[in-house]
């Protein structure tokens, strides 16, 4: 009510004071007045139109969309995103936060974050999460589950076969890592990581006596109902890249050697290796700030343990990347193995736009590559690969921060397929 007021009484004061210059100015110096007012409004027009600091970029967006991990979800998502230095010299901090329910009785909360301060002194880069989920397996390595035997409690020569063997559980991921400047678009830091399953309840095993997860954990003596892993990481990183949420070009490259001892917390002492790489082509020429017409997306990365014994789920896995984009087409941890390398490649077409949104809409034709090894059944990687391919439509949502709504439909090896919806590009 007290804002009402206020607003009606300056309303009223701006009236009485314009009915005065009326009636005690000449037409010169209202002729000025007016351009006077004109180019205010036109220099808060720019100043809207201009990235500022300290502003937040929202994007709100309720969830209904069909994924082959989850079933039918529906929830709520958030892009939330920031300069927090100058926009000249300080790229925008980026978040994403889902809180979705799906169709197979899964509560999923997650929230990641590259978050970039003052001239890109220091980034923070966020990956938390917590699942009361479910989730198929389909045994180690990539190619025919025939072929992915496993030792263990059954012996040499145990396959999965075809079936996707449900594992039922929790799980706690907290990943936060702090890296600091070294000169321009190079970084190096430090990190800590926690992933912790619980109340895992093999739900294959319960109906058939066996399963990959039981067998492996049985060989490597691992309680097969809860194990963690937690360690620190070094990590060397570089990023040129105009926009971590919706890059037109740049590049990206990610180094992190990861270390989990038993005196941390894990279930058993291991390490691991993690590179990563993304990189922007824009095809024929760009306007600055505008999308290319059409452009191409590279990303590839690469998960490999280097020593030690890692609990099953926490094997290196398609879709288990930070922001979880990777193997469209496929049910996350779709593939695992000691080791793994995806690929993927993507065709980006602007469609459409607007004199206030010329980025309005857009296409993308992608197709993504898996192959991972399994040292008990004498798979190597690059021995074999599992393909996954698709399309997907683009609008967007803020042309200041570049937040656009991502539907992709896509399909891959043994029947599969799904429709994702997101936030954001999937890289």
């Amino acid at each position: 009510m007290k804002t009402k007021i206020l607003s009606l009484l300056l309303t009223l004061n701006f009236f009485i004071f314009d009915r005065v210059q009326a009636f005690t100015s000449s037409d010169t110096t209202s002729n000025i007045t007016i351009d006077e007012s004109n180019k205010e409004k036109k220099k808060a027009k720019n100043e809207d139109e201009t990235p500022q600091k300290g502003k937040v970029y929202a994007a709100p967006l309720p969830i209904v969309a069909s994924n082959p991990t989850f079933g039918v979800l529906y929830g709520f998502a958030g892009s939330f995103n920031m300069f927090l230095g100058d926009p000249s010299n300080t790229r925008m901090s980026t978040s994403l936060g889902t809180l979705t329910y799906s169709t197979k009785n899964q509560l999923m909360f997650t929230y990641k974050s590259n978050i970039y301060m003052p001239e890109d002194k220091m980034i923070f880069l966020g990956d938390w999460r917590m699942f009361d989920t479910s989730q198929p397996t389909f045994g180690l390595g990539t190619g025919p589950a025939d072929d992915k035997s496993l030792a263990g409690s059954y012996g040499e020569g145990f396959a999965p076969g075809q079936d996707p063997q449900l594992l039922e559980f929790k799980y706690f991921r907290f990943h936060e890592t702090a890296l600091f400047k070294v000169k321009k678009n190079f970084y190096a830091g430090v990190g800590y990581h926690m992933d912790y399953h619980y109340d895992i309840k093999d739900v294959y095993y319960e109906e058939h006596g066996y399963s990959s997860h039981k067998a492996y954990s049985d060989h490597y003596g691992i309680n097969d109902e809860e194990y963690v892993l937690s360690g620190v990481s070094l990590n060397l990183m570089y990023d040129s890249r105009d926009n971590a949420a919706n890059p037109y070009t740049g590049r990206y490259a990610l180094l992190t050697y990861r270390i989990n001892p038993e005196w941390m917390g894990s279930t058993k002492s291991s390490s691991s290796l993690w590179l990563e790489y993304r990189d922007y082509f824009a095809l024929g020429k760009k306007k600055s700030g505008l999308q290319p017409n059409h452009m191409l997306a590279f990303w590839g990365y690469g998960n490999f343990i280097t020593s030690g014994i890692t609990p099953y789920m926490n094997l290196p896995a398609l879709g288990w990347d930070q922001f979880g984009r990777s193997g469209r087409a496929y049910t996350q941890g779709r593939f695992r193995g000691e080791n793994i390398v995806y690929t993927e490649l993507e065709y980006r077409a602007h469609l459409f736009g607007t004199h206030k949104n010329p980025n309005l809409l857009g296409a993308v034709a992608f197709a993504n590559a898996t192959t991972a090894s399994s040292a008990h059944a004498d798979i190597d990687l690059f021995q074999n690969y599992n393909f996954g391919y698709g399309v997907g439509l683009r609008c967007m949502l803020n042309k200041k921060s570049r937040t656009n709504i991502t539907l992709d439909y896509a399909w891959g090896d043994y029947g599969a397929k799904g429709l994702f919806l997101s936030l954001n590009e999937t890289f």
